[in-house]
């Protein structure tokens, strides 16, 4: 496989220990700037609506100057974000800094994932995609528990300088590949760049069913994404155990993540598309009430792995029909998808935080379910009218 897939992928590991690495360190975060989880979540929002609102501009940038000048642009703030909320003073740098960091991170999977589409052939590019998800899944896993671990014998601070230093790592790399592969590369890039952005973003939005996976991405970076950042503080709070073991717990979505990747194709066969849609919902559905009612360390990595599990059944299934929403320009469409989820999730997790604080964590994973279990029926009923279209 082409050495540029393993660079672009080892960029992608990073940046999924990046986006999660806060879901083990959001009670630390708290007691050391004095705020509640809550009020700590701001941080986390600040990232994700950069990571979500700043995709817009890598597609079309990605495909006119090229994918890997783009991606070592975005390591690189990513690096400059990093070493300066391990900086921080205050909770109010942190925000701003880790938006910085979110801008930047914005750049790396779905421009690596347009990299992907224009150099693999089509028959091969599904096996191509579940490749670098894992190690986007792998990246995940690792992000809660290196948080974990570096607060538990460290600081939170500590794992900023490790990010700084990866990230500087990967800019160097995938600047000098850019520099050996730049004539090749480029010559086989995609010919969306053509295209102007603006009309390309209209069209896209007056689409119908265009429309639909939007809101449905939307809608599921909110209900579940915006929950499962509070998970970290709901283990805290209602077992009491040391971060290193509540981020060795959250690491099991990552985990839960690969059996789905590497049952993909066995599931494909039983279930179809409907089927995935169905079954990550009732599963995510059961995760969430799962942890209402949850008192024992085993059963919570076990709801972990089931989330993770069950939310890429939903979330894949998505990303495909997002894949193909758009063809003719397909990076900037990947960019509206990715914007979508990530905005979800800032809102999703500012309202959750709303939610937990006025009513508790219970009674909000109990209304995030039910919310889940909608979502999905109406998802089904939308795809279920569009499959003889397609």
């Amino acid at each position: 496989m082409d050495l540029r897939f393993y660079v672009l992928a080892a960029a992608a590991f990073l940046s999924g220990a990046n986006l999660r690495v806060f879901d083990s360190l959001l009670p630390n975060i708290a007691a050391e700037y004095g705020v509640s989880h809550a009020g700590a979540a701001i941080v986390v929002a600040a990232f994700t609506l950069a990571y979500g609102l700043f995709q817009i501009f890598y597609g079309p940038i990605g495909d006119r100057f090229g994918r890997l000048r783009t991606v070592s642009i975005a390591t690189a703030i990513v690096s400059i974000g990093s070493i300066g909320s391990a900086f921080s003073q205050n909770l109010d740098w942190l925000v701003a800094l880790r938006f910085l960091t979110g801008i930047g991170a914005a750049g790396i999977i779905p421009v690596s994932l347009a990299w992907i589409g224009d150099h693999t052939k089509y028959e091969d590019r599904q096996i191509s995609l579940g490749n670098f998800i894992t190690f986007i899944l792998l990246g995940q896993i690792f992000g809660p528990s290196l948080g974990g671990a570096l607060a538990e014998l460290s600081s939170w601070r500590t794992a900023f300088y490790f990010f700084s230093i990866a990230f500087f790592i990967m800019t160097v790399i995938l600047s000098a590949f850019d520099l050996r592969y730049r004539k090749l590369s480029e010559s086989n890039a995609a010919p969306s760049f053509t295209l102007n952005p603006v009309r390309t973003y209209v069209s896209i939005f007056k689409n119908s069913w265009c429309r639909t996976i939007l809101i449905t991405v939307f809608l599921e970076g909110a209900l579940f994404y915006g929950s499962f950042a509070f998970v970290g503080a709901w283990i805290q709070s209602e077992l009491n155990l040391s971060y290193m073991t509540i981020g060795l717990l959250l690491s099991g979505f990552g985990l839960g993540g690969i059996f789905y990747t590497i049952s993909i194709r066995k599931f494909q066969a039983i279930l179809g598309e409907v089927g995935f849609i169905a079954t990550g919902t009732v599963i995510l559905f059961i995760f969430l009430m799962g942890l209402t009612i949850t008192d024992s360390i085993a059963l919570v990595g076990l709801w972990c792995i089931l989330g993770g599990f069950g939310f890429y059944m939903l979330h894949n299934t998505l990303q495909t029909k997002a894949t193909e929403m758009y063809p003719k320009a397909r990076g900037t469409a990947i960019s509206v998808f990715a914007m979508s989820l990530f905005s979800g999730q800032a809102i999703g997790t500012i309202v959750f935080g709303i939610l937990s604080t006025t009513y508790g964590y219970t009674i909000s994973f109990f209304v995030t379910s039910f919310g889940m279990l909608a979502l999905g029926g109406f998802f089904m009923k939308k795809l279920k009218a569009n499959l003889p279209v397609n």
